[in-house]
């Protein structure tokens, strides 16, 4: 499941593409398309450019230009990749996958959107305004905030942590691999609940999400390590990378959560 760090990635990807005159758009699967048919689609981007993208939580936005920069009353494609999303950068004779759903050509090269579940998909807003209303209800993205901000946010009211971490209008960019990963290096129980947690759990709390992000982003994906819970989490009989007491899970707010019960005790 794309999160946070996978989406930092697609956004170097789309980097790449910025710039290039954008010479053909195909629509291979209109299923992806959101508020936006090909025909639109095609005719908005066929000429333009992208400008430089930006990314917050999960989404990824990438103004348009006509000229030299974008404007605020140009449109931007806004990308979200769902559970399967993916972007790639690739030569324009490069095999298609199976669900490559949007291509757009600048030269010799395609930028490719790529979705099995088509759960998300793209957007085409018409201006910033647009933009800054679609993205309204998201919280801080988590690789800005601050210690102060994330504390308040949680303690707001009072909820189980796990389910907090990963509402997008609390903070956005967390998924279920990010949270469960924070809570067992910042050694948290994932049933505490927001407004029990001490000054210090909130330091730690945060201190260890902003090291989890830094180290996630630079390789552009959550990583299984084997010194990290991802890398464990998935085994039948899994045990803790750092004490090898067997791994619990169970499912909170309707994911999957897995914990160690004794470095993370309640």
């Amino acid at each position: 499941m794309p999160e946070l760090p996978d989406v930092e990635g697609f956004r170097r990807v789309l980097r790449r593409a910025a710039g290039k005159p954008i010479e053909h758009v195909e629509v291979l699967d209109a299923g992806v398309l959101r508020g936006v048919d090909a025909a639109e689609l095609r005719d908005a981007l066929t000429g333009t450019a992208f400008a430089t993208p930006r990314r917050h939580g999960k989404w990824l936005i990438g103004p348009v230009r006509a000229g030299r920069r974008h404007r605020r009353d140009e449109p931007s494609v806004v990308f979200h990749f769902g559970m399967t999303g993916s972007l790639t950068w690739v030569d324009g004779d490069t095999e298609r996958h199976p669900h490559d759903r949007v291509v757009i050509g600048s030269g010799t090269r395609e930028l490719r959107y790529r979705d099995l579940r088509k759960l998300q998909g793209i957007r085409l807003v018409p201006d910033d305004d647009g933009v800054s209303s679609l993205l309204r209800d998201l919280g801080p993205d988590a690789a800005r905030i601050g210690t102060a901000e994330l504390g308040a946010r949680l303690a707001r009211r009072q909820r189980t942590l796990k389910p907090a971490l990963t509402d997008q209008a609390v903070v956005a960019g967390l998924g279920n691999l990010l949270a469960d990963e924070i809570l067992w290096q910042a050694r948290v129980h994932p049933r505490r609940g927001t407004r029990d947690l001490t000054d210090i759990d909130r330091r730690r709390l945060h201190r260890t999400m902003t090291t989890v992000l830094r180290r996630s982003t630079r390789v552009g994906r959550v990583p299984g390590w084997d010194g990290w819970l991802t890398g464990h989490r998935d085994d039948r009989d899994g045990v803790c990378p750092r004490c090898a007491t067997p791994l619990r899970r169970t499912r909170l707010g309707g994911r999957t959560t897995v914990w160690c019960p004794r470095c993370q005790a309640a």
